[in-house]
């Protein structure tokens, strides 16, 4: 099991967790859930409910990463596998993203 944490403009928005390649939770923190002020991170992951499942990695997520040759750089000079992409997008998604969420990669240990 692997958790990132979400931010939008730099305030805890939620937790990404990969269960396997094959089942993945996003849940908002509690207290960015409960803030009416703060907007949802993506109008895919409304905050209509606090917590989303699915069998792969959130379309919202995914278009975050690179395409291409830089995806193929990217995977040969961090060392990722090019089909991880949830460990691409922990590598990637710390900073200069295109939009206002940024991805940080949890002390799991």
């Amino acid at each position: 099991m692997r958790v990132v944490e979400i931010y939008r403009n730099g305030v805890l928005a939620g937790r990404l967790t990969e269960e396997n390649r094959k089942h993945y939770v996003f849940r908002y923190d509690d207290n960015y859930f409960n803030d009416s002020n703060k907007p949802p991170i993506s109008l895919t992951l409304p905050k209509n409910q606090q917590e989303y499942s699915s069998k792969f990695l959130f379309p919202f997520f995914f278009n975050m990463l690179s395409e291409g040759v830089n995806r193929k750089l990217q995977s040969t000079q961090l060392r990722i596998d090019e089909e991880d992409h949830f460990g691409l997008l922990a590598a990637t998604a710390q900073h200069d993203t295109i939009g206002a969420v940024t991805v940080r990669a949890m002390d799991n240990g």
